[in-house]
């Protein structure tokens, strides 16, 4: 798996792929990450990469040839026709459905915009998807394309200590599309409160249903749009709706 990154700021990612479970994924090369930075392919001596939008306004513009250059220099050295990915508020949101399409694909190749864009004529030619994070602007796409990374590289078999792991995280098809529940350790007695009791009795059955039903509490509280796609799927049981009534 190979993502390029095309950003002003490669120097972002260097702590990024050094720290954490997911280091290992980039020290083995099981996730090929390779940075570029548009200005190597721009013209002059400042390297210029933006300008004013025609029609007035404020801020810049990231100007399309360098960046079509640098993409042509990526298409080159990859030798595939990798999908182009541009991170934007206008861009579908990044969902668990969507990294694990990317964690099952061979990669991409990410562009990190900056200022108030880029020029939509690059945008228009070379550009297959946008992702964005959620209602709200970043000064660049680099945070953006470091959580896609993070999320799609903890997917790969032998980043995580415990291969399952990833199963029971929330939004996981594993759980129904729930959020997760709680979690306790050690020590049994913090500051006068206690760990729940079922997580302490040691009857299987019993902390699973403790569990599911906080995922099923939590869920319809914080995210109640999750238990309708759960319920539409045909993906809650009968207990599960005995206790969601209770709920109410």
């Amino acid at each position: 798996m190979r993502f390029d990154i095309i950003t002003l700021f490669p120097e972002l990612f260097a702590p990024f792929v050094a720290v954490g479970v997911t280091r290992r994924a980039y020290e083995s090369g099981q996730v090929n990450l390779q940075l570029w930075n548009p200005r190597d392919q721009a013209d002059g001596n400042y390297r210029r990469v933006d300008d004013r939008p025609f029609g007035g306004g404020p801020g810049m513009v990231m100007m399309a040839e360098p960046l079509a250059r640098c993409l042509q220099a990526i298409r080159a050295d990859r030798g595939d026709a990798a999908p182009v990915l541009l991170f934007s508020p206008v861009g579908r949101r990044l969902d668990h459905s969507a990294v694990q399409h990317w964690s099952e694909s061979a990669g991409a190749i990410l562009i990190c915009g900056r200022y108030e864009g880029i020029d939509q004529r690059f945008i228009d030619a070379h550009v297959d998807g946008q992702l964005s994070l959620g209602d709200f602007v970043l000064s660049g796409g680099e945070i953006a394309a470091m959580a896609l990374l993070d999320a799609v590289t903890r997917l790969q078999p032998g980043v995580l200590n415990d291969e399952g792991s990833h199963q029971l995280d929330s939004f996981n098809p594993a759980l129904d599309g729930l959020l997760d529940c709680p979690h306790y350790t050690r020590p049994e007695d913090w500051q006068g409160v206690a760990v729940p009791q079922a997580l302490l009795s040691g009857h299987h059955a019993q902390i699973e249903r403790w569990r599911r039903d906080r995922r099923l509490e939590i869920t319809a509280r914080e995210r109640p749009e999750l238990i309708a796609a759960a319920r539409d799927a045909g993906r809650l049981l009968p207990a599960d709706e005995d206790f969601l009534s209770k709920l109410a």
